[in-house]
């Protein structure tokens, strides 16, 4: 992936990469994101924009593979979602995620957006258990967009540097700027 990072095209392959990992790839794009940002710090803001795209538009094909192709109309699990249970991702899991969207909706989603959980799995089950789409996609735009625009702001303040920090402290930041946000909002509404 790194490789890309120095090619003509690696634009092109940050939006595919991006697109890819919201609905059925497990690499994150971050990893050619931060190489393609170190290469040319001024365009990093553009960067971020290309992997914040790809991946909100894989996101929505995510959600239509949950709504339209992960089960039949009986109810039964399609070949596809026992494809992706057996090489991606497991039942348990899948259902684990399931039950999150009964109580947290938007939050779930920001939540997976923004940290290093698996994205796909949320996109997913986001289709297939019939939430609000504005509200995903809302979702999907403000925390993938926090997320890619976090790196290329780092490395676009701090150049070559923050690589080091962001390969090693990136995913805790994200994980406790999450926790702090949902936890002032469910204090604000427990107090309220």
């Amino acid at each position: 992936m790194l490789s890309w990072g120095h090619s003509r095209w690696g634009a092109v392959a940050l939006f595919c990469f991006a697109f890819a990992e919201s609905s059925f790839f497990p690499i994150p794009p971050d990893v050619l994101l931060i190489a393609l940002c170190l290469g040319a710090v001024a365009r990093s803001f553009r960067f971020a924009a290309i992997c914040t795209m790809g991946s909100v538009l894989g996101a929505v094909l995510g959600y239509a593979i949950g709504y339209l192709a992960w089960q039949t109309p009986s109810g039964e699990y399609t070949a596809l979602a026992h494809f992706f249970f057996n090489h991606v991702f497991s039942v348990e899991a899948f259902e684990k995620v399931g039950a999150l969207y009964d109580r947290y909706n938007f939050w779930i989603v920001f939540t997976a957006g923004f940290t290093p959980l698996p994205y796909k799995i949320f996109t997913i089950t986001g289709g297939l258990f019939h939430i609000n789409f504005v509200m995903f996609l809302l979702a999907s735009v403000i925390s993938r967009g926090m997320r890619f625009f976090l790196i290329a702001w780092l490395i676009w303040k701090f150049g070559a540097p923050i690589k080091g920090f962001i390969d090693k402290y990136f995913n805790l930041l994200a994980i406790l700027f999450t926790v702090l946000l949902i936890g002032s909002f469910v204090f604000i509404g427990y107090c309220l």
